[in-house]
């Protein structure tokens, strides 16, 4: 088969435009209606029934038995659903300022947030009737995390920003998923199927991103390489990696987050070597042709990447001294 001549464009913003009506065409695949989702109410018992007081009493029993490191990444995932009005404000960088918030990226940005919103809302009130969790600390978080930001990397580049959410909703279903699978080990099926609900939308979402970038690969591939090829020079740090308790330094609870994570197995460096592997293969990044200089250079860097890092993964000490967050009571 003969290979396509890239479509050569002038700017990102030449870009975008030529992405927008793909993503309109596809929005419905990757976005569901209102109508047709789950929301926190299916799972969640209902205060209006009689039975309301003995549902809550066995989802409390249920998690009695969950360790103390998966109620730590359960809480620290939550807050980083939670920090949502960051991500979305940062999202809206990707559209041309002179359409008001009102083209077709907004549309995806939006609509992108109302379903990622139902995570946190689930989360939040699992851990608010558990009874193991002390709220206002795990409150204090969030707003803190809300406050401070994050800083990423990506700038007003719709690369970078679309390059990092592909790897970000690889991760988040990774980290659910596993959640899941501790919690159905535990026995607490509620929350094994509240977290599997959540990774399946992380997958979506992520196939939706993944798509942007392959389908902008298609006429801009130099600059799409060197953007991935930047991105992972400089490493993909996690939205959460700003999370603090009350008292702490910005970030400073965030390793002790992490350190539980990669305990658990649920998000470790391999995991993260991994995803790089999956964009790799997604993004047919190997067979890129018709580069530049700049683009050779970007698309060698980004596969032989893999190799070298997982070298260092495999070497990662997995830490075992335990923290005692805040956020969870005695």
């Amino acid at each position: 088969m003969q290979e396509q001549e890239p479509i050569h464009v002038g700017s990102r913003k030449e870009v975008m435009a030529y992405l927008e009506p793909f993503m309109l065409n596809e929005m419905s695949e990757y976005l569901k209606p209102v109508e047709q989702m789950w929301q926190p109410a299916d799972f969640l018992p209902d205060a209006s029934r009689d039975t309301f007081f003995e549902e809550v009493k066995d989802l409390q029993e249920s998690a009695k038995e969950l360790s103390y490191d998966t109620v730590a990444v359960l809480i620290g995932d939550t807050i980083t659903e939670e920090a949502l009005p960051t991500y979305e404000s940062w999202l809206t960088m990707v559209e041309d300022v002179s359409k008001n918030g009102q083209g077709g990226w907004m549309k995806w940005v939006r609509a992108w947030t109302a379903e990622e919103n139902r995570h946190g809302d689930l989360l939040n009130k699992y851990l608010y009737l558990s009874g193991r969790v002390d709220m206002r600390q795990m409150e204090m978080s969030t707003q803190y995390l809300i406050q401070d930001g994050f800083e990423i990397g990506t700038g007003h580049d719709p690369y970078r920003n679309f390059i990092y959410t592909s790897f970000q909703e690889l991760a988040t279903n990774v980290s659910h998923r596993r959640v899941a699978g501790l919690a159905k080990q535990s026995g607490d099926k509620l929350l094994a199927k509240m977290c599997g609900v959540i990774a399946a939308d992380e997958a979506r979402h992520a196939k939706a991103y993944m798509s942007f970038i392959k389908k902008a690969s298609e006429v801009d591939p130099n600059e799409v390489l060197v953007a991935f090829a930047d991105m992972m020079r400089h490493k993909i740090v996690m939205p959460a990696h700003f999370l603090r308790e009350m008292g702490m330094n910005i970030g400073q609870t965030f390793g002790h987050f992490t350190d539980a994570a990669q305990r658990l197995g649920v998000y470790t460096s391999v995991d993260y070597v991994d995803i790089m592997k999956t964009l790799i293969t997604e993004w047919n990044v190997e067979s890129m042709r018709n580069l530049n200089e700049a683009g050779e250079k970007a698309r060698d860097y980004v596969v032989n990447l893999p190799d070298r890092l997982l070298r260092v993964a495999e070497r990662v000490r997995i830490p075992n001294i335990e923290y005692k967050f805040k956020w969870i009571h005695a």
